[in-house]
């Protein structure tokens, strides 16, 4: 699939004067991360993080998902619809022509959650992502981990999923802790199974060989300590690529759901092309900007942020 040809990057940072004249003081954490949070993450895969993003922030990020929403990218994927044309929608890589996507990505406080919770004097953006659900959709999120779709592997990784409304537990993203340490290779959900509007050139995957059936995690929920949150708008949830998550999503009748996902690369990961698929598929990207397996990612596409 051709790319889209960038945007002219001195138009955005023009914009961006305009997005943040009033958040000089809110670019920085609301909170610190503390220390027990940073071995909660360590040890569990997942912390929950509450009130670390202001308002303001909000605003802004609904602000670029209904202009998203109008103008779907081209990895914009339904994965559920019911007879009544409710909807689960998923899209990604969008932060480069949706300027508010772009200037909370350089200028907000995800970059260092990321750079604290890896304990790391740089991290790497890798790509943002939006998860919209109508009211009352009744979609449940398959289990599955992140890093096996991905066009990168290693360990040290952050996905900071935040919600832009208030979401109570039972909808909420949930988690089986610890299991980001198993050394077991799963059958991941094929994504592009789930397409009922039988849209074309979607990514898709085929794990096979030596992986593994998941776990009959729903009907043993407490056995595996599965976790998750009620949450409001301004909270996130930051875990490693690796853990297992999913089970929610299922909403109450008029409630929806928005969310707003920024993925973070540490220190050990590595580009890896893999043979049985990847969701979503930078290949050809990377592959155009020199980058091969094992390479570190590149920071002219993947853009780089310090302490």
């Amino acid at each position: 699939m051709m790319e889209k040809p960038q945007p002219d990057m001195t138009f955005v940072k023009l914009n961006f004067n305009f997005f943040l004249k009033d958040l000089k003081v809110k670019k920085k954490l609301m909170k610190e991360i503390s220390d027990k949070q940073v071995k909660n993450f360590y040890e569990d895969g997942v912390v929950f993080l509450e009130g670390y993003f202001h308002s303001d922030w909000i605003k802004m990020l609904r602000k670029g998902i209904n202009k998203n929403l109008a103008d779907p990218g081209e990895r914009k994927r339904v994965w559920d619809r019911d007879l009544d044309g409710k909807f689960t929608l998923y899209d990604s890589e969008n932060w480069q022509r949706i300027d508010e996507y772009r200037a909370f990505i350089q200028e907000g406080p995800t970059k260092d959650i990321a750079l604290k919770l890896l304990q790391s004097k740089k991290v790497n953006f890798f790509f943002d992502a939006i998860f919209v659900r109508s009211e009352g959709v009744q979609f449940s999120t398959p289990w599955h981990q992140d890093e096996p779709y991905w066009s990168v592997k290693g360990f040290d990784t952050v996905s900071i999923w935040m919600p832009l409304v208030d979401v109570d537990k039972k909808s909420s993203l949930a988690f089986v802790p610890g299991s980001h340490r198993w050394d077991k290779n799963y059958i991941q959900q094929d994504f592009g199974e789930l397409n009922p509007d039988n849209e074309e050139g979607v990514d898709t995957v085929n794990f096979e060989g030596e992986w593994e059936k998941f776990p009959d995690i729903d009907s043993n929920r407490h056995e595996f300590n599965v976790i998750s949150w009620d949450m409001k708008a301004g909270d996130c949830v930051a875990f490693n690529a690796r853990i297992i998550h999913g089970g929610g999503g299922k909403l109450s009748s008029g409630r929806d759901l928005k969310v707003f996902n920024t993925q973070w690369l540490g220190k050990d990961v590595r580009v890896n092309f893999k043979p049985y698929g990847m969701d979503p598929d930078h290949s050809v990207k990377m592959k155009n900007a020199g980058m091969n397996s094992g390479d570190k990612v590149d920071g002219s596409i993947y853009p780089e942020f310090t302490i």
